[in-house]
C-alpha cells in the first residue's frame, strides 16, 4: 500500500489524503470519525483532511445525519485528474515557452564524469546538420563509433583527428602522430577531447586516467573559433609531418628551447 500512497502524493495528495481515500474506497459512506478510527488517520485532523479531498473533488458528501462520506470512484477520478493535469500542461508549455528569454551565446555548461561527457559529445553528433569536427583520443572512439557511422551514413561532412586507433576512419581523417602522444597527455593531464557541430556548438573535454572526466558545453562563437583551429592546426601539422618525417619534424622543436616549451609545456633542459 505504501507504493499506491507513493504514486498518489506524486499526484498531490498528502500521506493522509490518501489513507482517508483509500478507506473510503473500502467503506463508504462512512463518518468523518469512522474514516479516522479505520484509516489511522488522527481524529483532530479528520475534517481537515477530507475537506480537502472534497475540494479535490476526490470525495463527496452524503446528506444524513450525521454527514456521512464517499469517494468518487478510481477510475472517474484519474481520468479526471489525467485530464486537468494534460490541460496544465499544455498551458504552461504555451505560457512558460514565452516567457522564456533566449539563452546568452556565451552561456557555458559544465559537466561531468565519463559518461555524462560522453553523452554529450554523442548529443552533438545526432544533432550535427552540415558538418561535424573531432578531436578524439582511441578510448574516446569506441563509445562515439556507432554514431558517427551513422551521420557518415547520412551524408553528414566529418573531420576527424585521432590520436592512437590508426585503423579507425571517420569521414575525413588525420592520425596524430607526429609526436609521442605521452607529450600531449602529460601537457594537458589526460586526453582532450573536442567536438564540434556546424559551428555552432562546441563540447571540450577532459578525460583524465584514474579521474571523473569534465567537459564544458557552450555555443559561444569565440570558443568554437578556437577549438576549430586547434583541430585544423593539428590535422595539418600532422599532414606535414607525413611530407616531411617524424624525425625532421621532431628536429623542429627538440632542440628549441622556446619550441620545445611551446610543445612539451616544460622548460628545455
Amino acid at each position: 500500500m505504501e507504493d499506491v500512497y507513493k504514486e498518489l502524493q506524486k499526484l498531490g495528495f498528502s500521506k493522509y489524503e490518501c489513507k482517508a481515500y483509500i478507506s473510503l474506497l473500502r467503506h463508504s459512506p462512512v463518518t468523518g470519525y469512522e474514516i479516522s478510527k479505520r484509516s489511522g488517520v488522527p481524529r483532530s485532523m479528520i475534517y481537515e483532511v477530507v475537506g480537502k479531498l472534497v475540494d479535490k473533488g476526490a470525495v463527496y458528501t452524503v446528506p444524513s445525519d450525521p454527514v456521512t462520506y464517499a469517494p468518487l470512484p478510481a477510475k472517474e477520478l484519474l481520468t479526471r485528474m489525467r485530464v486537468n493535469f494534460q490541460e496544465s500542461f499544455d498551458y504552461l508549455e504555451q505560457q512558460l515557452g514565452s516567457l522564456e528569454i533566449e539563452q546568452e551565446v556565451d552561456v557555458i555548461h559544465r559537466i561531468s564524469s565519463d559518461d555524462n561527457v560522453l553523452a554529450e559529445m554523442i548529443d552533438l553528433i545526432n544533432k550535427a546538420e552540415d558538418e561535424l569536427w573531432l578531436s578524439l583520443w582511441s578510448p574516446q572512439v569506441t563509445p562515439i563509433l556507432e554514431d558517427v557511422e551513422r551521420r557518415l551514413n547520412d551524408g553528414l561532412d566529418v573531420y576527424s583527428l585521432i590520436f592512437g586507433a590508426p585503423q579507425t576512419e571517420l569521414g575525413v581523417t588525420i592520425h596524430h602522430d607526429y609526436m609521442e602522444p605521452e607529450i600531449a597527455e602529460e601537457r594537458v593531464s589526460g586526453h582532450l577531447t573536442i567536438v564540434v557541430r556546424d559551428q555552432k556548438e562546441v563540447v571540450i573535454a577532459n578525460f583524465v586516467p584514474d579521474t571523473s572526466a569534465w567537459a564544458i558545453k557552450s555555443t559561444d562563437p569565440a570558443l568554437i573559433l578556437v577549438a576549430l583551429e586547434y583541430i585544423r592546426h593539428d590535422m595539418m601539422y600532422s599532414k606535414l609531418t607525413q611530407e616531411v618525417g617524424p624525425e625532421r619534424a621532431a628536429s623542429l622543436w627538440k632542440e628549441n628551447k622556446d619550441l620545445y616549451r611551446v610543445v612539451t609545456g616544460k622548460r628545455f633542459m
